[in-house]
């Protein structure tokens, strides 16, 4: 391994905003390994993917415990550079309808917040010492329904993201004086496959009329776990075209 390539490892990187920053990431060059529960899709959009795939569970603790020990013998001792938390899941009901405080099952709280909450913090905690040795960055991607009751992201989705920005903030606090720092992206409306048309309503309410692009999302991950943000710690950055406001 090229000890002097930068490293990231990156969750929920088949799609959307993840599959976006994969690109951003090795068109710069770095070396990208994603996890996800799934195998390696054939679409690969960057060389050595099928390599440095690491499949895991994020909503199982078992998993979890495994996948950091072959994530670290993976990086092989060297320095890891960012850590993406993007990987989330947000279940919706039977016929696609929003699921609330009173029609959520116990269970499916459980399996949310595993993979949106726990997971993130699992993982800072498995690769600190490799994030401490590259001077790395964290980046947790919450959500603008963290922050607001959302038409369409359910309940527990939306606690579960209010969460991981309250654990960013204790995250930076901790893991600041081993210089490694930690940030959120929050994203509003992003235009992916995953959305329908019911989103693209929502785009007359934001003030630049528009969804947002996940190469968007992807240049501002890009730009927190670079030397360009090298004082920016324990921060949550909208990227939502002026929806919070």
């Amino acid at each position: 391994m090229n000890n002097d390539r930068r490293t990231i490892i990156l969750t929920g990187a088949s799609r959307g905003i993840g599959h976006a920053t994969v690109k951003r990431f090795s068109a710069a060059g770095w070396r990208v390994i994603t996890v996800s529960r799934q195998a390696f899709s054939e679409n690969c959009p960057w060389e050595a993917g099928p390599e440095d795939h690491v499949v895991m569970d994020l909503s199982s603790m078992e998993s979890l415990a495994n996948g950091v020990e072959t994530l670290k013998e993976r990086l092989q001792g060297g320095p890891l550079h960012a850590l993406v938390n993007n990987a989330a899941i947000s279940p919706k009901g039977p016929n696609g309808e929003r699921l609330n405080c009173l029609n959520s099952e116990m269970i499916l709280w459980r399996d949310v917040f595993h993979v949106n909450f726990y997971a993130p913090i699992v993982l800072a905690r498995g690769l600190f010492e490799e994030l401490k040795a590259g001077q790395g960055s964290i980046l947790n991607v919450t959500s603008i329904a963290g922050s607001r009751v959302h038409p369409f992201a359910g309940a527990a989705y939306a606690t579960s993201k209010a969460a991981l920005a309250s654990l960013t903030r204790e995250m930076a606090a901790d893991f600041g004086p081993s210089g490694v720092r930690v940030n959120a992206i929050s994203p509003g409306e992003i235009e992916t496959s995953m959305i329908g048309p019911e989103y693209q309503a929502m785009a007359k309410d934001i003030p630049l009329r528009r969804l947002g692009q996940p190469e968007e999302v992807a240049s501002m991950i890009y730009i927190l776990c670079s030397e360009q943000s090298s004082y920016v710690n324990g921060s949550e950055i909208h990227i939502n075209g002026g929806q919070h406001v």
